[in-house]
C-alpha cells in the first residue's frame, strides 16, 4: 500500500500544482498521463496474459484441427478416387472374364452340338446300312423260300405229267438246273 500512498500523494501534489498554475487555460498533467499510460499497459498485459494468450492458443489449436481435418478430407478424397478406380478396374475385369466365359461356353456348346449332329448322322448311316443289310438278307431268304416252293410245285407238276415219282437227288438236280436257267437272264438284268 505504500506505493499507492506515494502515488496518491504525488497525484494530490500534482493536482495542487496544476490547480495553482492552471488558473485559466488548458494544461496537461504529465503525471496523470504517465499513470494512465502505465495503467493501460498493465491492463493490456493482464488482458493479453489471461484472455488473449489462452484465446490465441484455442484459436491456434482450432486452426490446427481445421488444417488436419482438411488434410484428412483430401486424403479421404484421394482414397475414395483410388477405390473408385480400383472398383471400375475390377468391374471391367469381371466383365471381360464374363465375356470370355460366355464365349468359351458358346464355343463348347457349338462343338457339342456339332458332335451330337455328327453322332446322329453316324447313327443314321449305321441304321441305314443295317436296314439295307437286313432287307438284303430278308430278300435272299424270301428268294430262297420262293425257289424252294417253286421247286416243290414244279416237281409235283412234273410228277403228274410224267406219271411217276421222282427221287430226291434227281429231283433236286433238275430243279436247280431249271432255276439256274431261269435265274440267269433275270439276274443279268
Amino acid at each position: 500500500m505504500d506505493l499507492y500512498a506515494v502515488a496518491t500523494g504525488t497525484a494530490h501534489a500534482a493536482d495542487l500544482l496544476t490547480a495553482e498554475t492552471a488558473a485559466g487555460g488548458f494544461t496537461i498533467n504529465l503525471f496523470w498521463v504517465i499513470v494512465s499510460a502505465v495503467n493501460f499497459i498493465v491492463f493490456l498485459a493482464l488482458i493479453w496474459l489471461f484472455a488473449f494468450k489462452p484465446l490465441g492458443g484455442m484459436l491456434e489449436s482450432r486452426r490446427q484441427r481445421i488444417a488436419q481435418g482438411l488434410r484428412d478430407a483430401e486424403t479421404a478424397r484421394r482414397d475414395r478416387e483410388l477405390a473408385e478406380s480400383e472398383r471400375l478396374a475390377a468391374l471391367n475385369e469381371a466383365r471381360r472374364e464374363a465375356n470370355e466365359i460366355i464365349a468359351r461356353a458358346q464355343k463348347v456348346a457349338q462343338e457339342q452340338r456339332d458332335a451330337d449332329i455328327a453322332a446322329a448322322r453316324a447313327d443314321i448311316d449305321r441304321m441305314r446300312q443295317r436296314a439295307t443289310a437286313d432287307i438284303d438278307a430278308e430278300k435272299q431268304r424270301a428268294i430262297a423260300d420262293l425257289r424252294s416252293e417253286v421247286a416243290d410245285l414244279a416237281l409235283a407238276a412234273a410228277g403228274r405229267v410224267v406219271g411217276e415219282e421222282m427221287t430226291g437227288d434227281r429231283q433236286r438236280r433238275l430243279v436247280d438246273e431249271f432255276l439256274r436257267a431261269k435265274a440267269g437272264p433275270e439276274s443279268r438284268n
